[in-house]
């Protein structure tokens, strides 16, 4: 008899806790972060590539919206990264160029995060791949919103067997597992398993926390080089080895897209592809392509600042969708914030959102204006809708440059001038024809635009401080 109640009672418990409504995960979508490094505008198939394939990724624009507008905050790695994760421009924040190994400077703790502002949220965070916001152990990732972190702290050309910078006494390169050193990256040969590892490591992150809303944030060190394709996929396409690195690269989104699938997290999941800048073209056949904008890496031209950018979520981003509307780095965190029902940052950021313009309001233009900056903080260019007025600097240059082979880089002058010059982008992309004696009330007013610019964030070449700047991280002694 006692057996008859326990068990009624056991059947009873059961079936109230059934009965109990399941947490709506809808407010809490599952975020993806995909950063390719040195991936050019024109690397994909689904954005023109030929001499290899990149069918995971075409797919994946195919069920969503890839973007032919989309712009990175600075074409260079340490300033496009710290862009990324706070909505900043990266002189905002005292941050630019690219952090070598020693650098005293990083990420400032008073900075917030996407990852912290996601965690506040209840949202497990992780990061496999590039961290390159300062490589001192204040500055890593687990100080700044990532419960979980797999990778290298900065460019993997930053070691001792880099062939163009010998001189440079890089230590060696190290894996990072949350806050220590695991592993030496010593040969092109443990370059070779970089992205297999982390893509490992990635669906190991979402078997993990599937039960719960994450965010991952996978920063893959490739196309960056020194390149170098595991035995899988070398020599298998007719772009060399840099057509075997994006296709391992591609692979990698293939099978953490799958593993979402596998876990059921498909709906609920928001998926967003891009990269940090432009190729490096003095690379020439271990570069990318720009799509045929103008000039590449390091310049504030557009073949330094625009990227490809997929975004997928079933269910909520149109399918098949390209869109041409002006977009930056810049804005995914306010944007992933407002959908995933997290706050904005305290401080002022640059970042606006483009919330209904992803769900499918054409008549949405959420940025109209954007700031060229490079170097440590000088302005270079502003841009007003279609309308770009290059301001006269000094920069690097690969035109007119034979590019290198084989990994070895041809010549770049850094300090090639370019005088003010004003391009139409809707009608010359690659900035070819200067129309500023056509359009001068256009200069104007773009010239308007560069003072508030300095006024806010300052500028080098004009040596104005900027109101608004703080101050990046410095390492304690």
């Amino acid at each position: 008899m006692k057996r008859l109640v326990v068990a009624l009672l056991v059947a009873i418990v059961l079936t109230s806790f059934l009965a109990l409504p399941v947490p709506d995960k809808a407010g809490h979508p599952n975020v993806i972060l995909f950063f390719m490094d040195d991936m050019g505008y024109g690397d994909l198939s689904c954005y023109g590539a030929l001499g290899y394939q990149t069918p995971h990724l075409d797919k994946m624009a195919a069920e969503g919206t890839r973007f032919t507008n989309f712009l990175v905050a600075q074409a260079v790695c340490t300033a496009s990264r710290a862009a990324l994760l706070t909505g900043c421009y990266p002189n905002r924040i005292g941050l630019y160029g690219a952090l070598g190994p020693n650098s005293p400077i990083g990420l400032n703790s008073s900075e917030e995060t996407l990852a912290e502002l996601l965690k506040e949220q209840g949202y497990a965070t992780g990061i496999f791949g590039k961290w390159h916001l300062g490589s001192q152990p204040q500055f890593l990732p687990r100080q700044h919103g990532f419960d979980e972190y797999y990778g290298v702290p900065y460019s993997h050309d930053m070691w001792p067997l880099h062939p163009a910078q010998a001189s440079a006494n890089y230590p060696p390169l190290q894996l990072i597992e949350g806050d220590k050193p695991v592993k030496a990256v010593n040969t092109l040969e443990d370059v070779s398993e970089l992205t297999s590892s982390l893509t490992h490591r990635t669906v190991q992150f979402i078997r993990k926390h599937k039960k719960e809303p994450f965010f991952l944030y996978v920063p893959h060190p490739l196309p960056h080089v020194p390149l170098a394709a595991s035995t899988r996929f070398r020599g298998k396409t007719a772009r060399g080895l840099f057509g075997d690195v994006i296709e391992e690269l591609d692979w990698s989104v293939g099978q953490i897209l799958d593993e979402v699938k596998k876990q059921g997290l498909d709906k609920n999941t928001l998926v967003i592809f891009t990269s940090d800048n432009g190729p490096w073209l003095n690379y020439g056949d271990h570069a990318g392509s720009t799509g045929g904008f103008r000039e590449g890496k390091g310049t504030t031209f557009d073949g330094g600042h625009r990227v490809p950018c997929i975004i997928r979520w079933p269910g909520k981003v149109p399918v098949g969708r390209v869109s041409n509307k002006l977009l930056s780095t810049l804005d995914i965190l306010p944007t992933v914030a407002s959908l995933c029902g997290a706050r904005q940052p305290t401080q002022k950021i640059d970042g606006v959102s483009f919330e209904a313009l992803l769900k499918g309001d054409e008549s949405a233009a959420p940025r109209e204006q954007f700031y060229y900056y490079y170097r440590r903080n000088s302005l270079e260019a502003v841009r007003k809708g279609d309308w770009k007025l290059v301001l006269p600097h000094e920069g690097r240059s690969y035109e007119g440059q034979l590019p290198g082979t084989n990994g070895m880089p041809g010549k770049a002058p850094e300090n090639h001038p370019f005088p003010l010059a004003l391009y139409n982008l809707g009608r010359d992309p690659g900035e070819r024809y200067d129309v500023k004696d056509v359009f001068p009330a256009m200069v104007t007013e773009l010239q308007r635009l560069a003072e508030e610019a300095r006024e806010d964030l300052g500028d080098d070449i004009t040596q104005r401080p900027g109101k608004n700047v703080r101050a990046s991280g410095i390492a304690s002694k």
